[in-house]
């Protein structure tokens, strides 16, 4: 059994088929019920946000898995498979683990380090708790996934990271065309990014600014939340045109800003800033006059020796951590059943022949009869001590699972037993995993 991820996001798509794949409540759990049913699925859960659609998946098979979970997005979002599964992602067993954890580390979100992630996670964990979807595996991993998010905020910075890339590139933009105060500030998106720029703007005394956007509900809200205006993406021309400072943060497919409809500017300097990823302006606009042109990779090296750039690497090596700790663990825990039925492979053996002593020297004292067993156990523990610690080493290597099933087939085990020591742990873990979650902290 292995986790299987497929999923759609804000990096891999345009906000159009992001708004095609989006759930509503009734629409997440059909979603939910219809992946529990698939043939290969044992477990499941969903992460749904604005930015992403993601179902987590325990499977038996890679293939055939992948193709079910694949179609589910794609029928629901009522596109076909032509036009949206260029868009799809996929994570399997490892690279499943590493990326759930940067996810929820906001290490994959477009405004790097929110913190509205990690509630979304525990949302979706508890979402497959109460439909009785997710088992001891999805359970063991979304938790660790939380404690890995709540750590990386706790002994970081990260939740700075993305004020810090607004900050900076209104410093370069604030050089080129003067101070934002009593300027007309554009944005286009309505996301996280798109809100800490509408904040970051209003605060620095802008005297007008519009939040640009496909969907006119996201742009209105955004806009009343900081006593903005809102206009539509048909309107995105004569906003640019009017405007001092241009902030884009949609992450379209495509280009949404093409150098025609920015021009010559000489007669009114304009600085853009693309904090989208891909970009949604046109690199040639920067080659326009009276054009300052400021992306990501201008901001790069400024970003990397900065206080937020050293925070995000922090944080990626606390994930890099806790993914090995995590692997390491599961890969253990996969030869314990395997352990434990050789054990008590040996402890039946070792009753077996005290039987058989007992039935040929009746007359054999308690005391003799006692240093008998010790010496029996004793012997046993040394034969086993060797091959169940080596096993156990081994597991964090490649191939783990066959080194388990090596040490079956050498010490001729009883493959139920290995399945019901299996079983028992399955049955105690999910009676764990069935207690939904404490909340502590975070937005759902």
């Amino acid at each position: 059994m292995s986790v299987l991820v497929v999923g759609i996001s804000h990096n891999s798509a345009p906000v159009s088929m992001l708004e095609a794949a989006s759930v509503d409540a009734d629409g997440l759990q059909k979603l939910l019920t219809d992946v529990a049913g698939c043939e290969h699925v044992s477990e499941a859960t969903v992460i749904s946000t604005c930015n992403r659609l993601e179902i987590y998946t325990e499977v038996e098979r890679f293939h055939g898995s992948v193709e079910d979970l694949s179609r589910r997005i794609i029928e629901g979002a009522g596109q076909t498979l032509e036009t949206m599964l260029p868009h799809l992602y996929v994570h399997y067993d490892d690279g499943a683990v590493s990326h759930l954890f940067k996810v929820v580390a906001g290490l994959d979100s477009m405004a790097v380090g929110e913190g509205q992630i990690l509630g979304q996670a525990r949302a979706a964990l508890q979402l497959g708790q109460e439909a009785g979807t997710v088992g001891p595996a999805l359970n063991s991993l979304f938790q660790q996934a939380l404690r890995v998010g709540k750590r990386s905020r706790a002994e970081t910075d990260i939740d700075r990271a993305a004020p810090s890339l607004v900050t900076a590139s209104l410093g370069r933009a604030v050089r080129a065309v003067g101070d934002v105060r009593g300027k007309r500030v554009a944005i286009v998106g309505a996301g996280a990014m798109a809100g800490l720029a509408t904040a970051t703007v209003s605060r620095m005394e802008a005297a007008d600014v519009v939040v640009v956007n496909r969907t006119t509900a996201n742009a209105d809200r955004l806009a009343n939340e900081y006593a903005a205006r809102s206009a539509s993406l048909d309107q995105l021309a004569d906003e640019i045109a009017a405007a001092d400072i241009v902030i884009t943060c949609a992450g379209a497919s495509g280009v949404l800003v093409p150098a025609e409809m920015v021009g010559d500017r000489s007669g009114h300097p304009v600085a853009l800033i693309d904090l989208a990823l891909p970009h949604d302006i046109d690199p040639a606009a920067g080659s326009l006059r009276g054009v300052t042109l400021i992306d990501l990779a201008a901001l790069a090296d400024e970003l990397h020796a900065s206080p937020a750039g050293r925070e995000v690497l922090a944080v990626r090596d606390i994930v890099t951590q806790e993914v090995a700790a995590f692997l390491s663990a599961r890969r253990q825990s996969a030869v314990t059943p395997t352990v434990v039925a050789l054990r008590s492979m040996a402890t039946g053996i070792v009753g077996a022949e005290m039987e058989r002593l007992d039935g040929k020297l009746p007359e054999l004292d308690e005391a003799t009869r006692d240093e008998v067993l010790r010496t029996v156990r004793r012997v046993a523990d040394k034969l086993l001590h060797e091959p169940t610690v080596r096993v156990k080493e081994l597991a964090n290597e490649s191939g783990a699972v066959s080194y388990a099933a090596a040490l079956a087939e050498l010490f001729a085990l009883d493959p139920e037993a290995v399945a019901s020591v299996t079983r028992a742990e399955v049955s105690t873990t999910a009676t764990s995993a069935a207690s939904p979650p404490t909340h502590e902290g975070g937005s759902a």
